[in-house]
């Protein structure tokens, strides 16, 4: 079977993995395993159902934030 290692994993990274495979009665490497299988098995969003989304959004904030508001914090460079 296959195996990694994982090196320079930062202290608070490393705490958190080992609460929670605490929590769910794992060990670190099984927790490890089940993190990344969850990541690599989450479905990425379709582009265009995101751009659907988005224009959506906008409209619905639109109401509330002008073209002309969001064209002048662009080139203020605001987010």
């Amino acid at each position: 079977m296959p195996s990694i290692t994982l090196k320079n994993i930062p202290e608070t990274l490393h705490q958190r993995l080992r609460e929670s495979a605490e929590r769910n009665h794992r060990s670190i490497n099984g927790e490890m395993l089940a993190a990344l299988d969850q990541y690599v098995s989450q479905q990425r969003p379709n582009k265009a159902q995101l751009l659907t989304d988005i224009r959506t959004l906008r409209q619905e904030t639109a109401l509330y934030v002008t073209e002309e508001e969001i064209d002048r914090a662009k080139r203020e460079g605001r987010p």
